[in-house]
């Protein structure tokens, strides 16, 4: 049984080698022209639709996988982005729960729109493809049976055309004639039917497809729709109960902190340091503490180039009233006290004429006591304020701090850090008046008495205080 079933084996190869060694030497005859080749036109350009079709089927299933592999990317990162919003969402903020249960939702839409695009498309991809081997196969076995049909139809020719003729080889050519014929003929009639049907059916596989995918995108993306929009609520409630999203306004350094402290703290340790001043009127009296001295020292030049005028000049004229205007009729008048900041008359010349005026008032206090009101020589400063020189004198308001400059309106909430800092919330007026020393303000800030605390209390020591420039805006 062993060598009749080796003896069928090596028949059937035998019988195989045979085949292709005849299809073989037909193919050659036929490129060389010495044999004529059945063709059938219309059956090749259902091949050459069929190759195009398995063609485009095969790109379209390569994408549609590179697509879900996106979609699971993007399920991956939709999930972990889920995930660090619950982790910085912390457990005493409303809506924590809620926002648990998007993430949850999240999660199983996305799983729910892979799974289904894998089942009404990459599943029925792979079975539209799946037809296409077999009947590659049986195109390729057509193509094998057709050379075999022409080489038994020449074999039989040749014999025939002989001069010698075998009517039993004749025979048999034809019986083999006769077979090869009827095999070719069966499977090319199977294959004129199928081709054309399966090139028509690519229309409806692609329509269906796109559209289960265009659905099942829609469907998802309106329940994706609705869990954003469930999140945005709970992020806006959030927002509102915790703040606004602006980023916090912040302060630039300070450098010279705790200004008013230190100067408080010494004018309460040293009570005689400071007496009252009197630029007018008795309830034009104001207290003068010992840092005034330093308006004495010879200051630096200001930034416009105005000359400077020795101290004796400044302090007779700033701080301590003439005794003619105390006795003279004229003397109740007091001297405004934002003179004292005011910017200087520019030139040598302004400077020679306030020398001359000097020296007529001093005529005039020791030769007539009962005369008009005294020439009485005003020396001004420029006015600093944040570094920069304002142009022009302010008019004189006896409703405003001394040295009222300007007013500006709080934007934003303040919290002060420290004694000499401004306490400011939005909304919040503030008058802004000059250092006494220039030398003492921090770039981004500045010295000012809340509008609200000047009308109430009208202490000017007490309320004054210095401010973030940037959390405020001018309005005045």
């Amino acid at each position: 049984m062993a060598e009749m079933g080796k003896g069928v084996t090596a028949g059937k190869i035998a019988s195989n080698m045979q085949k292709k060694l005849t299809r073989a030497q037909e193919k050659v005859l036929q490129k060389l022209g010495k044999a004529d080749e059945t063709k059938d036109e219309q059956f090749e350009q259902c091949v050459q639709n069929f190759n195009k079709q398995l063609f485009e089927g095969s790109k379209l299933q390569k994408d549609l996988r590179t697509y879900l592999a996106s979609v699971k990317a993007m399920h991956e990162a939709s999930k972990k982005l889920t995930e660090c919003l619950q982790e910085v969402y912390e457990p005493e903020w409303p809506g924590r729960e809620e926002t648990n249960k998007v993430a949850e939702n999240n999660d199983l839409l996305w799983t729910d729109f892979h799974q289904k695009l894998v089942d009404q498309a990459l599943l029925t991809m792979d079975t539209y493809l799946g037809q296409f081997p077999d009947i590659k196969s049986r195109i390729a076995k057509r193509g094998r049976k057709l050379v075999d049909y022409d080489s038994a139809r020449h074999h039989y020719e040749s014999l025939q055309t002989a001069k010698k003729k075998d009517e039993v080889k004749i025979a048999k050519a034809e019986e083999e004639l006769v077979k090869a014929q009827k095999v070719f003929e069966e499977m090319n009639i199977d294959l004129q039917e199928e081709l054309p049907s399966l090139w028509n059916s690519r229309v409806g596989f692609y329509v269906n497809t796109f559209q289960s995918i265009a659905g099942l995108e829609e469907n998802f993306h309106k329940e994706m729709s609705k869990l954003n929009q469930n999140l945005n609520d709970i992020l806006v409630n959030l927002e509102k109960e915790h703040g606004t999203s602006t980023y916090p306004v912040k302060a630039q350094p300070r450098k010279k902190t705790k200004l008013f402290s230190r100067l408080r703290k010494k004018m309460s340790r040293n009570p005689s340091s400071h007496t009252p001043c009197s630029d007018g009127p008795s309830h034009m009296v104001k207290e003068c503490d010992s840092t005034s001295a330093k308006a004495n020292k010879t200051p630096s030049s200001p930034p416009d180039g105005t000359p400077v005028t020795s101290p004796e000049t400044k302090s007779s004229v700033n701080h301590e009233p003439e005794p003619s205007t105390l006795e003279t009729p004229g003397g109740g008048i007091p001297k405004s006290p934002s003179q004292s900041t005011e910017a200087a008359a520019a030139g040598a010349e302004a400077a020679g004429k306030e020398a001359g005026a000097e020296a007529a008032k001093t005529e005039t206090d020791s030769g007539s006591a009962s005369s008009s009101l005294p020439a009485v020589v005003v020396e001004t400063f420029p006015a600093t304020v944040n570094g920069t020189v304002e142009g022009g004198a302010p008019s004189e308001r006896a409703d405003m701090p001394p040295g009222f400059l300007f007013k500006v309106q709080a934007m934003h909430d303040y919290t002060a850090t420290d004694s000499d800092e401004l306490q400011l919330k939005t909304g919040d007026v503030v008058l802004v008046i000059p250092f006494d020393n220039p030398e003492e303000q921090d770039e981004g800030w500045l010295m000012g008495v809340k509008e609200s605390d000047w009308l109430q209390h009208k202490e000017f020591d007490q309320c004054r205080g210095v401010f973030p420039e940037n959390f405020t805006e001018r309005v005045q």
